[in-house]
């Protein structure tokens, strides 16, 4: 089994940008999480940075057949990237969207998410174990859809 791990603009700041809402974590750190995680349960973790939201997209379109799952943070494209859901809709790829802080309680403007419809689920809130719920839970997902399948 293999997940895309797509983080969206700025989050190669994480560990110096607004430590008090994103942390002090690194994102090579929760990289090494995910991936350790995957580890653990047998599955291979591939993870791509782009502040450019044209890349995101093609990096979703291209998950079909390469990836059985997505776990994305678009970051600021969550309230703004038509274009994310879209491409999110349009693969077969099932996607988990994730947010370090709970975006619920923030500011209104970051209250609504574009792109949380064209996923299976949502993660917030838990700081850099949301990445590690979100793996876990897309992995279940997956291993759960392959037992009804056969």
């Amino acid at each position: 089994m293999r997940i895309l791990v797509l983080n969206g603009p700025n989050l190669n700041l994480l560990g110096q940008r607004e430590p008090d809402i994103y942390g002090s974590t690194t994102l090579d750190e929760i990289v090494k999480k995910i991936t350790d995680r995957g580890k653990d349960l047998g599955v291979e973790v591939e993870a791509i940075q782009s502040n450019d939201e044209g890349a995101l997209v093609t990096s979703v379109q291209k998950s079909i057949g390469r990836y059985d799952g997505i776990i994305l943070n678009p970051a600021a494209y969550t309230h703004t990237s038509v274009a994310l859901c879209d491409a999110i809709k349009a693969v077969p790829t099932p996607c988990v969207e994730v947010h370090l802080s709970n975006i619920y309680a923030r500011e209104e403007y970051r209250h609504a998410s574009l792109t949380a419809g064209a996923c299976i689920g949502q993660i917030s809130g838990f700081g850099d174990r949301s990445y590690v719920l979100a793996l876990d839970a897309i992995v279940e997902y997956l291993r759960n859809r392959k037992s009804k399948e056969n």
